[in-house]
């Protein structure tokens, strides 16, 4: 009997770490992406170990280890003079979440994916190709594909949805209802800063978070500490057009070193020595209440886009990949109503936890970004909290051995 038949709409870091899940679990996939090639764009990644000990079950960690970076401690440091307010020490990651933390760029880890990929015979990669409407029922789900002006089909026993933010999947399991975009009045900007541009404090084998009055900055060494990897955050409104872009618009950096001109002088070198800005919006929506109706399902920021800042976008979606792969290991057939209980199954499992990273890294934003006395005192309760006690506060989301399966809830957009 042959494998059952996954379609993946969307070939990014959720989409090809579900397939690798998927064809585990013995599935053969189908990956369409609308992308002429898969470009290596992006900013660094911060890989706690709820997303590492997945990446490890797929081999792709031995893949990474050339470029990437264990760091010894995440450090938070004052805008204003520099001041170190905590040290947070991850020399015991392993032991005390149960995988490494590792620090690695986008296009590395989306390198690796892909390489994997390509080594199995269950999964194919179309580029140029996008998934533009589909039609679900007992015999299975039909993907109507759209390359150039060609259109075509491809049938599978389920359609996975991770296509994005502004994923055309969610807009049709959605059926029209309300699902706006929200533009937080922020904006991220990412450079690779050479290392002989930097001072030796920012090759430090360490993530560096910067606090400062409406904005905040993170840095860390990576390729064997040949670059630094910069990510500036910084709230600027741009009005009703904000949701119109990408990844790589190209950034003014004569407005990043003014609007960091009050900084300690180690920030503002790293940020002097950056050659090339790229600029782009900070969005997410609100938590939904399902992701899956029958066979189709939602899958990273198709199903739950957020903001950056507790550095969980990839983490969450490599989450999903691994649920995702759980959920449809139990499903040996093509039975409709197996696969939607096992879609359904996955849903459930990751929803709550998905939706409580959403809305807290909102919250995060806040306290980012404080200014004047609420900024002293947030200071202040870093210091008297400490690194150790800090750190703690994150047991909950970088916990791999923590995310057994919810209990399974019929949590499904009805279609």
């Amino acid at each position: 009997m042959s494998r059952p038949h996954a379609l993946i709409a969307g070939a990014g870091i959720g989409g090809l770490s579900a397939a690798l899940c998927l064809v585990r679990a013995g599935w053969q996939v189908s990956i369409f992406d609308c992308a002429p090639a898969l470009e290596e764009v992006g900013a660094g990644l911060q890989l706690s170990p709820n997303a590492t000990a997945i990446l490890r079950r797929l081999d792709i960690i031995e893949r990474l280890a050339p470029s990437c970076l264990t760091p010894e401690a995440i450090r938070v440091r004052r805008a204003s003079d520099g001041a170190t307010l905590a040290l947070m020490k991850l020399g015991d990651a392993e032991s005390r979440w149960g995988a490494p933390y590792l620090l690695a760029h986008r296009a590395d880890l989306q390198r690796a994916l892909l390489d994997a990929a390509a080594k199995e015979d269950a999964i194919r990669i179309h580029t140029g190709v996008a998934v533009a409407g589909f039609a679900a029922g007992a015999d299975g789900v039909v993907a109507a594909l759209r390359q150039g002006v060609v259109r075509v089909e491809a049938a599978g026993d389920c359609l996975i949805g991770a296509d994005g933010s502004r994923s055309l999947i969610r807009a049709k399991l959605l059926g029209g209802a309300p699902d706006a975009l929200q533009f937080s009045k922020r904006t991220a900007w990412r450079a690779l800063v050479p290392a002989g541009r930097t001072g030796a404090e920012a090759l430090r084998r360490e993530s560096c978070l910067w606090l400062g009055r409406k904005a905040h900055l993170v840095h860390y060494p990576l390729r064997g500490g040949s670059v630094v990897n910069v990510v500036a955050i910084v709230e600027e409104d741009e009005g009703p057009t904000a949701l119109d872009s990408g990844w790589s618009n190209q950034g003014d950096s004569d407005f990043l070193k003014a609007r960091f001109s009050t900084w300690h002088d180690a920030a503002r070198s790293l940020i002097g020595g950056a050659a090339d800005w790229r600029k782009w919006r900070l969005i997410d929506r609100d938590p939904l209440p399902a992701w899956s109706a029958g066979r189709v399902a939602l899958l990273g920021d198709a199903a739950h886009p957020m903001l950056p800042f507790l550095a969980q976008g990839a983490a969450q979606a490599i989450e999903d990949a691994g649920a995702l792969g759980d959920a449809l290991q139990q499903t040996a057939g093509r039975d409709e109503g197996a696969v939607s209980r096992a879609l359904a199954a996955y849903a459930a499992a990751r929803l709550d936890r998905a939706s409580r990273v959403q809305r807290e890294s909102r919250a995060q934003a806040k306290i980012y970004h404080l200014d004047g006395a609420a900024a002293f005192a947030r200071d202040m309760a870093i210091r008297a909290l400490g690194g150790e006690r800090m750190l703690a506060r994150y047991d909950w989301l970088y916990d791999a051995r923590s995310q057994s399966a919810a209990p399974a809830r019929d949590r499904r957009i009805r279609a």
